[in-house]
């Protein structure tokens, strides 16, 4: 699908590394294939060794060179990365986004061109099991949707959807996910020392807890709820803890705080 295309990483810090790394590690294209554009000389070295590809300080140069131009910048740094690249890009070039809160319009615009896909991956994809939501403009040909779709996949699992609103919705939560994740973990292992239990087994039994659990709920297909159920007996231990976290507000919590993400996802697209 990508053979021979020339793909251009504007900002490859942590996630376009990402990029970078899960295309040659499936091997969809050969390093040559890959140019890095950063101002940071340090950045380049890093990226040119671990990978072996292709490295400029000059985004006009990368934009002009890339037939998939990827922007994999920050969001407070996309003004001053965009305004000089207005008019750079190959007519045919397809423009990948996976800036947070970002809108479509905001790179159609700025660059006056108009085949943009918008993408929200999550930090997971560094091993190659994130999940990335994205959408694309009408002028993205079906060719272009194809190169897209392959690009998102090296991170691991992608999903198309076809209303931009869903992905501030989905920055919400596949986005900003695994935060929330990582905190519960850390608030159970803190709870674990704070019974007695060393940091390096509480660990143990959190991490493959979860990772159990996920796995079990994706092989069974079952409702949450259900799963919940399963698990939990009259008058048990399971039971006294869920009445805790119910008393304690947690469905309230999460849902305001993946509310706060969202708000939070469309101030930044403005």
């Amino acid at each position: 699908m990508l053979k021979d295309l020339r793909i251009s990483v504007i900002g490859p810090g942590a996630m376009g590394e990402s990029i970078i790394g899960g295309l040659l590690r499936q091997e969809l294209v050969a390093p040559e294939q890959i140019l890095g554009s950063d101002p940071h000389e340090g950045r380049l070295r890093e990226v040119q060794a671990r990978y072996g590809v292709q490295t400029s300080h000059d985004n006009v140069a990368a934009a002009q060179w890339g037939q998939i131009v990827i922007f994999a910048v920050k969001p407070q740094q996309l003004k001053h990365v965009l305004l000089p690249l207005r008019g750079a890009l190959r007519k045919d070039a397809l423009v990948i986004s996976i800036v947070a809160g970002a809108t479509i319009s905001t790179f159609a615009t700025a660059l006056d061109h108009p085949a943009v896909v918008r993408s929200m991956p999550n930090t997971p994809a560094m091993i190659g099991e994130g999940m990335t939501v994205w959408t694309a403009t009408e002028e993205v040909d079906a060719q272009q949707r194809g190169w897209a779709r392959t690009v998102l996949s090296a991170l691991g699992h992608e999903l198309f959807v076809d209303n931009e609103h869903y992905l501030d919705m989905s920055t919400a939560l596949n986005g900003s996910g695994p935060a929330y994740f990582f905190l519960m973990m850390e608030a159970m292992i803190d709870a674990g020392v704070h019974m007695g239990l060393s940091r390096r087994i509480a660990e143990d039994l959190v991490l493959q807890t979860m990772l159990g659990s996920v796995r079990y709920a994706l092989q069974s297909g079952m409702h949450p709820a259900q799963l919940r159920n399963a698990v939990t007996s009259p008058g048990g231990t399971t039971s006294a803890a869920l009445s805790e976290l119910e008393r304690g507000g947690l469905r309230t919590v999460i849902s305001d705080a993946i509310w706060a993400a969202y708000r939070r996802s469309v101030e930044l697209g403005k």
